[in-house]
């Protein structure tokens, strides 16, 4: 993290610990980014990095929609996600060793979470040992008429993950 903040010539910055901006600003859209091959080394450099800050991940790849022609609002955009990657450098999934070998799945649902089409939301993690291995938040792909069938497709989702797990 701090080697892309170099690369930006922004370990001096002032750190910030929202990653999106709480009010909308009003700014030509249509000015390029004079130095576009330093924005796409900057977001192609972040992509790498939410391999372990996940949080980073819907702003890098909003991000990475824009490296065939880059603004300068979207320049702005990619300062911020630094700035909050300077206020946020002990964030990430850290692998350390670890004596057990034992696999923990977790899973969790928002029962028609989505006031627009109804949709449940369902998120599941695995643990091996104390490390995260995979972890997976997305809607459902259908409308659950009751908690319980969003639980259960939310098991399902989680079933199906370990399952691959074992796969030979």
């Amino acid at each position: 993290m701090t080697d892309i903040l170099k690369r930006a010539r922004m370990t001096d910055c002032k750190a910030l610990i929202t990653l999106v901006a709480l009010t909308r600003t009003e700014d030509d859209l249509s000015t390029p980014y004079a130095d576009p091959t330093h924005y796409r080394s900057l977001a192609g450099a972040l992509q790498y990095l939410t391999v372990t800050r996940p949080d980073l991940s819907f702003a890098v790849n909003k991000l990475c929609q824009h490296m065939h022609a880059p603004t300068t609002r979207h320049w702005a955009m990619l300062k911020r996600v630094l700035r909050y990657v300077k206020g946020t450098l002990n964030f990430g999934l850290h692998i350390c060793r670890s004596d057990s070998v034992g696999i923990h799945a977790f899973s969790d649902y928002d029962w028609a979470g989505d006031p627009s089409d109804r949709k449940s939301t369902s998120g599941f993690a695995v643990f091996l040992g104390r490390n995260l291995g995979s972890w997976v938040c997305r809607k459902q792909r259908t409308v659950a008429r009751s908690s319980t069938e969003a639980e259960y497709k939310a098991l399902a989702d989680v079933a199906a993950e370990l399952l691959g797990w074992f796969r030979f």
